[in-house]
């Protein structure tokens, strides 16, 4: 008999203990499931380990009212917990309907960024551009058949539209252009440049208003009027040795710069017709330049004109037509002067005498001197030559410096219609670099330096249409001028008479 009650007494203390189990585990489960819904956590299932319960055993009355009373406490709580839910989504949708609303008020109102995407110019900084006018450029000026567009930002004084470029850029372009026409008129301008963060094809669209030519203080004629003065001084300076060995004594001796009137005569046509290339070019192409500002150097005379270009320039090929024009005029007058000098005798009859190592300055004056005048030209043995050689060859110097591919240069610019911006600027930083290295053992390319950083540095101002290259025989002819003033510059290495070479240097 005790036996008995023994093992009902532990019966029923199992049945307590997992029917306590139970009541434990559901406890947990309302509690979990309400942190949950407050700290607003991505629902999961979890699932507790349950004590399975056999058919015979049947829970007493009292723990039947504790698992009845967890029960409702459990739909209670998933009650507030549901009440809760709903109240915070409610609470979020309307946060995210005024976020969506701000949004939208934000895309409906583009503000243009001050500032200018052309060096050089100034923008109007009150000029915006609706976004009325935005959805036209976007969805009836550019299209799938010219650009693309799939994005677009406001871009200092216009709007930059990213995208895909359709077809072939120029008459994507031309197609782009008329249907901006036909729609704005001459309100907008369009421009079709790389972007250099990617190196891919980029709209830029700017108000024609905002694009005000840079102007100064002094009227442009009068200041190039003043640096031409400057220069016919300096011309005629220079072919004056006496005087240049006594600048302070230049006033005193005016008359005597007369004599230097042939030379500075031979350089000034040289220097004028290389201008004069740059004026027929840019007329043939639509282009518009400035006036010429002549740069006066007390060493060679002159440093050429600098000539800035007012309008916008159509495209690559246009700019290397107008910046090819001068030097290919200048040298090509300046190498049949400097072969004259050394054919034709002086008109005096006794000429300029020189030392031979003169022509080691220059690579080309070097070769053509030891062609022409052969065993005549040794170290140490003065000769006498035509002084147009020496007037010539200031001449193609002057060509040649003007054809350094460096900032806004003629080979700069050159340089910019061969090879595009990115591959230009850098052969402009190395140039310069190099330049600055020369300075330290020459007063001529320091000269220079000083005048391309504070003058001459650039960036070139944007074309119309960056990305189409020019024809094959236009970069030839701009490779063809670099290398010739190349060949200027670099000095000549080679002695002119070949028993003056030692073993070594065979």
């Amino acid at each position: 008999m005790s036996l008995s009650l023994c093992l009902r007494a532990m019966a029923m203390m199992r049945r307590k203990k997992r029917l306590g189990m139970s009541l434990i585990h559901r406890l947990q489960l309302v509690v979990l499931q309400k942190q949950m819904e407050l700290q607003r956590l991505t629902p999961v299932q979890i699932i507790f380990p349950m004590p399975r319960q056999t058919k015979d055993e049947s829970p007493s009355a009292e723990l039947l009212n504790s698992i009845d009373t967890v029960q409702n406490v459990d739909g209670d709580a998933r009650a507030d917990s549901a009440s809760d839910t709903v109240q915070n989504i409610d609470g979020d949708a309307r946060a995210n309907a005024a976020s969506d609303s701000d949004v939208q008020e934000q895309v409906e109102v583009v503000d243009v960024a001050s500032g200018s995407p052309l060096p050089g110019m100034k923008l109007d900084e009150s000029v915006t551009i609706p976004k009325a006018t935005i959805d036209i450029l976007k969805d009836q000026v550019f299209g799938f058949d010219t650009f693309f567009v799939t994005s677009h930002e406001p871009y200092e004084g216009g709007i930059l539209f990213k995208g895909n470029l359709r077809g072939v850029p120029a008459k994507s372009f031309e197609k782009i252009t008329t249907r901006l026409q036909n729609k704005f008129g001459d309100e907008y301008k369009v421009f079709l440049l790389i972007n250099p963060e990617d190196e891919k094809p980029v709209a830029v669209v700017v108000p024609k208003q905002t694009l005000e030519p840079a102007t100064g203080a002094i009227p442009e004629w009068a200041a190039a009027a003043v640096f031409g003065v400057v220069t016919i001084f300096t011309l005629l300076l220079r072919n004056v040795p006496v005087l240049q060995d006594n600048l302070l004594s230049t006033f005193d001796n005016l008359e005597l710069l007369k004599d230097g009137l042939s030379g500075a005569l031979v350089t000034a046509l040289i220097v004028g017709v290389h201008e004069i290339g740059h004026i027929l070019a840019a007329k043939d192409v639509g282009v518009k330049l400035a006036v010429p500002y002549f740069v006066p150097s007390w060493q060679i005379g002159s440093f050429g004109a600098i000539t800035r270009i007012v309008n916008i320039v159509r495209n690559r090929e246009d700019l290397l037509k107008v910046a090819a024009a001068g030097p290919v005029a200048g040298f090509s007058l300046g190498f049949v002067l400097l072969l004259l000098g050394f054919i034709l005798p002086p008109s005096d009859g006794l000429g300029l005498v020189v030392d031979p190592t003169v022509f080691h300055e220059s690579f080309l004056l070097g070769g053509l001197a030891k062609l022409i005048l052969g065993d005549a030209l040794k170290e140490g043995t003065q000769l006498a030559i035509n002084p147009l050689v020496l007037w010539a060859w200031a001449g193609l110097l002057i060509n040649a410096i003007n054809s350094i591919p460096a900032g806004e240069l003629d080979g700069g610019r050159i340089a910019f219609a061969m090879w595009g911006r990115k591959i230009s600027s850098r052969l402009s930083s190395v140039t310069i670099g190099l330049l600055g290295l020369s300075s330290l053992f020459s007063d001529v390319a320091f000269y220079w330096v000083v005048l391309i950083f504070f003058l001459q540095r650039g960036p070139i101002a944007p074309l119309s249409e960056e990305i189409t290259e020019p024809e094959n025989n236009y970069i030839g002819i701009g490779v063809a001028i670099l290398f010739l003033g190349l060949l200027v510059c670099l000095p000549y290495p080679f002695p002119f008479d070949p028993s003056q070479l030692t073993d070594f240097d065979l």
